[in-house]
């Protein structure tokens, strides 16, 4: 079952790690796990007040673990949600005959209520600004126009259009919602505003329906309503209809759009609109991990076109994609390139070169950050210029690539740092904790891994020689940076058990005798041991599950 443990829980309150047992362990494994533990950790097996102080901590944090997982049903909740999900208020109303699935649903309507208790204080900001560019004095100037004029020979590029768009959403209830939109528009210094007010209300399971209300003052007041409706599990209606209230009177509009799931990632759409721009469409559109294509169909006044589109997703950290498109109909033809990537945590920077017949040559440059999106069409030329179409395409790629090594890496490195900080502040006293566990259990352990120790060695067993847990420096180019790792040949050693060390995928920090050395980072094992009198050596990440001895493991001889 997957589990839904935040970081600190997973590092602090892992209950497999601590018996290191596996996430399906069943009653029998987990009941073999406590008694070693508390063979281990028992107070009444240490004289010395310190070490029986430490021993009972130890024995407490073994035996909270092992009653919770050998509780059905607390097991469940602990899978699902983490150690938090059994603190979860309205949890003592609970059945304890309840199901896992029971368990699920019970929690998941407690935490309904909470979420209704502050859905008064959400909103949904979104945003849009859009700066058009007039550039077209770079490329087709005459340069004996300006000869005579000062500054002539200084090329003229004008804003010559802007618009800013913003929506707001106010959940009155659980089902009904207000959304609050406006947006401003100015071209060639002529422009204009509208505002709206839509009122959504989910009005069963399969769909919704919603009431606009709008008034500008260059289309006049607009009253409109949409629905939404689920007809089977893989098919969907849309149906939207309109009034614009105008000087010329009245213009009615209506939208209907039919959807259907034409597989597991493709989707087909039919879409009939009567009004100002009457037409009808037709479109597939397949999205799969990696690909994304479209191609649309549509017949219309005065808009007939045909068009596709394909773009593909590379699967790195950055979420690259490079895309095309290709759109002819009888305003013209026009092919579009371009590629968009993530540049930090919320922003994705993407920028498209358009070339089309007669429309000429523009760039298009996108920035999505959080909910806001900017946007910067910039028009180059009206024809079609082999050093426009050069310029477009090679002019950002350099810019993004000086701007990504100049001010994005360090920008995301230092941000990076600064998170990690933060993350070691606020868990410091945590891990001061874990830290103070680990050194006492690694006391507690002493006499056990020399009885274990001296077991190996009689029949040539498994002795773990050294053995370090955390971050390990083996790039050549972060050499700059300090490895940060913990002795933990004592612990493994008490792991051992019939010259066998089983380790779960569990993260490793919560083992008996582990800490988390170095918070935020990516941790490693390095395990250096001895198995009938030949070197072994191993290197196994966090999560990797780890059984030793192993053949491969052995260290050549001669190197």
């Amino acid at each position: 079952m997957a589990s839904a443990l935040d970081d600190d829980e997973t590092l602090n309150d892992d209950y497999y790690s601590l018996l290191n047992v596996r996430r399906e362990a069943t009653q029998d494994e987990l009941k073999a796990a406590y008694r070693r533990l508390c063979m281990l950790y028992h107070p009444d097996k240490h004289r010395d007040p310190e070490l029986k102080t430490q021993a009972e901590q130890l024995f407490n944090l073994v035996h909270e673990a092992y009653e919770v997982l050998s509780d059905p049903q607390a097991r469940a909740i602990y899978d699902i949600y983490g150690k938090r999900g059994l603190d979860v208020e309205g949890w003592e109303v609970v059945e304890r005959k309840r199901t896992p699935a029971e368990i699920r649903e019970e929690y998941e309507r407690l935490q309904k209520e909470r979420e209704e208790r502050r859905l008064q204080q959400r909103t949904n900001p979104k945003g849009t600004i859009s700066v058009g560019i007039d550039a077209t004095d770079l490329f087709d100037r005459y340069e004996e126009d300006y000869e005579d004029v000062v500054g002539g020979g200084v090329p003229h590029v004008e804003i010559n259009k802007m618009h800013i768009s913003q929506s707001i959403e106010a959940p009155l209830t659980s089902k009904d919602t207000a959304v609050l939109s406006g947006s401003l528009t100015t071209h060639n210094g002529n422009g204009g505003g509208t505002i709206n007010l839509a009122l959504r209300r989910v009005t069963s399971a399969k769909g919704w329906g919603e009431i606009e209300l709008g008034a500008g003052d260059t289309h006049g007041p607009l009253f409109g309503m949409k629905i939404f409706r689920n007809l089977t599990p893989r098919c969907f209606v849309t149906a939207q209809c309109g009034l614009q209230f105008s000087s010329r009177g009245v213009r009615p509009g209506v939208t209907t759009v039919l959807a259907r799931h034409l597989d597991k990632n493709t989707m087909g759409y039919l879409q009939w609109r009567w009004g100002i721009q009457s037409s009808m469409n037709t479109s597939v559109v397949r999205d799969t991990k990696s690909t994304h294509f479209t191609f649309a169909m549509q017949l219309g006044i005065p808009h007939t076109f045909v068009m596709m589109s394909y773009q593909y997703k590379f699967q790195d950290d950055d979420q690259t994609k490079i895309k095309g498109s290709v759109k002819s109909g009888f305003f013209g033809t026009v092919v579009e390139y371009g590629a968009e990537r993530k540049i930090s945590r919320h922003s994705v920077l993407g920028a498209t070169v358009s070339v089309g017949v007669p429309q000429g040559v523009s760039l298009k440059i996108k920035l999505n950050r959080a909910s806001q999106t900017y946007f910067f069409p910039i028009h180059l030329t009206d024809q079609l210029l082999p050093s426009a179409v050069f310029y477009a395409t090679v002019g950002p790629l350099v810019f993004y690539l000086a701007i990504q090594q100049l001010v994005i890496r360090p920008y995301v490195r230092a941000q990076k740092e600064e998170d990690l900080e933060k993350q070691r502040e606020s868990s410091a006293s945590n891990i001061a904790k874990k830290k103070q566990e680990a050194e006492a259990a690694v006391l507690l352990m002493q006499e056990s891994v020399r009885r274990i120790i001296e077991a190996e060695e009689s029949r040539m067993g498994l002795i773990i020689l050294n053995a370090w847990y955390g971050k390990f420096v083996t790039d050549n180019s972060r050499k700059h940076e300090r490895a940060k790792v913990i002795d933990v040949t004592v612990p493994l050693q008490c792991l051992v058990k019939d010259s066998k060390l089983i380790l779960t995928e569990a993260i490793k920090s919560g083992l008996p005798g582990f800490y988390d050395p170095c918070v935020g980072e990516e941790k490693s094992l390095k395990v250096l041991y001895q198995f009938r009198g030949v070197m072994h050596q191993v290197l196994s990440g966090d999560t990797e599950p780890l059984r030793i001895p192993k053949q491969s493991h052995r260290i050549d001889a001669d190197t």
